[in-house]
């Protein structure tokens, strides 16, 4: 059996490696550099007793991968089938990925923090270097295989669930981020517009529009209410009137003075953030319908809507993270296991 392992492209140096099986191990890590060098993989090959066989650099894309073919053809011998080639990657997606999973190999994500915490064995001293990590996660996937999480063999529409719904979940984060950011600065110069915007929330696009009509106390203040009920009109709120009658006069309550330049700096600042946290709440909307649309046509939709509590966007979210590969999970508990559900028992002492 051949076993090999490989890392997912990032925005810095990343690291990836892998380890083979009886016939023969592989293990290879990746970095990527600013340009103009190419992102790589660095390959180990071992046996089953973790003697190495032979080491490659391999560029990323079709060349990279055929090489990798080449390179576990020429250490797994002419009868070596697909099947007994075991891979450890740190991702568990991307072409990479499915090129090895296409080629019949079996993958197994290897989670970078075990990754790390599996080197401290070789030395404390935190120095790294790529071929290092590959002969370290090489091992790592020939000894400890039993530990590892093989890849689910989920279908084209579960990934795509998972590409569409993490997205989703990504940009609600980044909202919450800007947010925060924004909720900051004003309490910097203007706190006066968390409270008068606090009936709205201010991550509501209605409000963020106000606030970048009116980013300064001064500004904010002469604000009337015929122009806040336009605002809140457009966005289809309820009790418009009633409304913008508490924010106009949340608006005018006195606020401690800040210097012009300083205010009209903040401003600014605020603006920005505003008109990011726009554009997200669009962004995510479009996203929400993409989300709905792709569980939607998933055989499995209507099993998880007809759980309690479970919408579609709950639902598409818990579909992909846990696939709809059907050998996956050997049995409920198994499932539990996964998501962090199962009871942990706590021995107890009696005296």
């Amino acid at each position: 059996m051949l076993n090999g392992a490989c890392g997912e492209p990032d925005a810095g140096p990343t690291r990836t490696s892998g380890s083979g099986g009886r016939r023969g191990e592989t293990g290879w890590e990746k970095s990527q550099y600013r340009a103009p060098r190419r992102p790589h993989h660095d390959v180990e090959v071992q046996d089953g007793s973790g003697r190495r066989l032979g080491t490659a650099r391999l560029t990323e894309g079709v060349e990279g991968i055929a090489k990798l073919h080449a390179l576990v053809a020429r250490h797994g011998g002419q009868d070596l089938e697909p099947g007994q080639v075991v891979v450890g990657i740190e991702t568990d997606r991307g072409p990479w990925v499915q090129a090895l999973l296409a080629a019949g190999y079996q993958v197994y994500a290897v989670n970078p923090r075990q990754a790390a915490r599996f080197k401290e064995r070789y030395g404390t001293s935190g120095a790294k270097s790529d071929k290092g990590d590959a002969h370290a996660l090489a091992d790592m996937v020939r000894i400890d295989r039993d530990q590892l999480r093989p890849i689910a063999g989920d279908s084209e529409q579960a990934q795509a669930v998972k590409v569409v719904a993490r997205a989703h979940q990504t940009l609600i984060w980044e909202r919450t981020r800007t947010f925060q950011r924004l909720r900051n600065t004003l309490r910097e110069y203007f706190p006066g517009a968390l409270t008068a915007y606090a009936s709205l929330e201010l991550t509501s696009t209605d409000a963020l529009e106000l606030l970048v009509k009116a980013p300064t106390p001064e500004r904010a203040s002469k604000l009337t209410k015929q122009q806040i009920t336009t605002v809140l009109a457009r966005h289809r709120r309820r009790n418009r009137d009633q409304r913008a009658a508490a924010i106009v006069a949340a608006l005018r309550e006195p606020q401690l003075d800040v210097a012009a330049p300083v205010a009209a700096a903040y401003a600014t600042a605020a603006t920005a953030h505003a008109r990011l946290l726009i554009a997200l709440n669009e962004q995510i909307d479009a996203l929400e319908g993409e989300v709905k649309a792709h569980f939607r046509a998933h055989p499995d939709a209507e099993i998880y809507l007809s759980m309690p509590g479970i919408g579609e966007i709950v639902g598409a979210r818990v579909l992909a993270e846990f696939g709809d590969d059907p050998a996956r999970y050997s049995s409920a508990k198994a499932r539990k296991n996964y998501a962090g559900t199962s009871p942990v028992l706590q021995p107890v002492l009696l005296r």
